[in-house]
This record gives structure tokens, sequence and C-alpha cells, in this order.
């Protein structure tokens, strides 16, 4: 498997794994991502900005996550303390497709992500989840993320977490 940058021809493989992650949202009783965000327009723009990422499994999409090596100006205000002030990436819309999952995809992709952060020299992963996604949650507890307190984003408060690499 691979981590790399997602091509502009691959914005409707991404948006068909997003809309599969969309639908298992709303099984789990979440509001989350269910009034239309995010969208077509969502994944054009992560592509265009050089956000959108996919990890492959040979030629196949198997899961996305926009990983943004910017600030995220929501994270600048929050109801808790992170662990560190310096530079950090931001991973937001994580999915994997309905045919990879329960095969530890989202972990590797965090793994992967981390390798990535660490050729960049940034140090610091930061993410968050809104209060009912515990497969987030369960998935930032098995990877030693540490729950930092609440961000405002995307109109709701949301759990956030940092890893501080090493």
């Amino acid at each position: 498997m691979i981590l790399r940058k997602a091509r502009p021809s691959e914005a409707n493989d991404i948006w068909v794994i997003l809309q599969q992650a969309i639908e298992q949202r709303r099984k789990d009783g979440s509001g989350q991502w269910q009034n239309g965000y995010p969208n077509e327009q969502v994944v054009q723009d992560d592509i265009a900005k050089g956000h959108a990422y996919v990890l492959a499994d040979k030629d196949v999409i198997i899961a996305y996550a926009a990983i943004i090596f910017e600030r995220e100006p929501a994270y600048d205000h929050i109801d808790g303390k992170w662990l560190s002030d310096g530079d950090y990436v931001v991973v937001h819309r994580v999915a994997t497709s309905d045919a990879a999952k329960g095969r530890g995809v989202a972990a590797t992709l965090f793994e992967m992500l981390e390798n990535l952060c660490l050729e960049k020299k940034v140090y610091s992963i930061k993410v968050d989840t809104i209060h009912d996604n515990f497969r987030m949650m369960k998935l930032l507890d098995k990877l030693h993320y540490t729950y930092c307190g609440q961000i405002f984003f995307q109109n709701a408060w949301c759990r956030a977490y940092e890893k501080v690499l090493h």
C-alpha cells in the first residue's frame, strides 16, 4: 500500500468512498456529514489545493483523507490545550472504502501519514472528530493520540486530538 497525493482523474473514485462513509455515519445514527458536506466540490477543492491524499492498494484506492500541511484557523481557539505550539499537519475527511473495511486500512493511513510528516520535518498531527464518531475516537485512542479539548468546526463542537511525533 502507498499513501500519495490524489490525481484530478481520481475525484470520482474519492467521491464514491466519501459517499460510503457518509452512509456509514448515517447508519451509525450520526448527524455528521448528513447536510451536504463533504461533497464533490470539496473533493475538487482538496485536489486543487494539494490536500487530497489516497491510500492505494496496487492501483485501487481504498481510503481517502485531506492532509493539510497548513494552519487550521478553527484550531486557534480550543477549549482545552494542545500538546504543542509549533508546525502541525491537519487531517480531515478520513474515509475508507466499504470493500476495505475491517482490514486496518485507516490505521495504516495514519501510520503512513506519520512517516510523511517525519519526512517533511513536521512533528505534530492534529485531528478532530464529532462527539458521536466512536469509530474515529477508537482509532485515535489505538494510535495513541491525546484528547486535548474541544474546537468549533463545521458548525459543531468537535473533540480535538493531537499526536506529537518523536
